[in-house]
């Protein structure tokens, strides 16, 4: 199963204004972001402890359904 971060990654180079682009260009400069995680909690609680490049929830909730979608 793929985690959370190689399912974002695909993202990373969408454009400036994307928000999931923008959220997955912050994930991958961010080393100590849960990588392997397949976990909501643990990632949610981690970007709303450690995620002040985040611009909010929504945009991970949409790219967790996105992510849920796939797999």
């Amino acid at each position: 199963m793929k985690s959370f971060y190689h399912y974002m990654m695909k993202h990373r180079h969408n454009k400036s204004s994307d928000p999931l682009g923008k959220l997955a260009r912050h994930m991958y400069e961010d080393h100590s972001f849960p990588n392997d995680s397949t976990d909501y909690n643990e990632i949610s609680s981690y970007l709303e402890l450690n995620g002040d490049y985040f611009d909010g929830m929504s945009t991970f909730d949409l790219a967790w359904e996105l992510y849920e979608e796939e797999r």
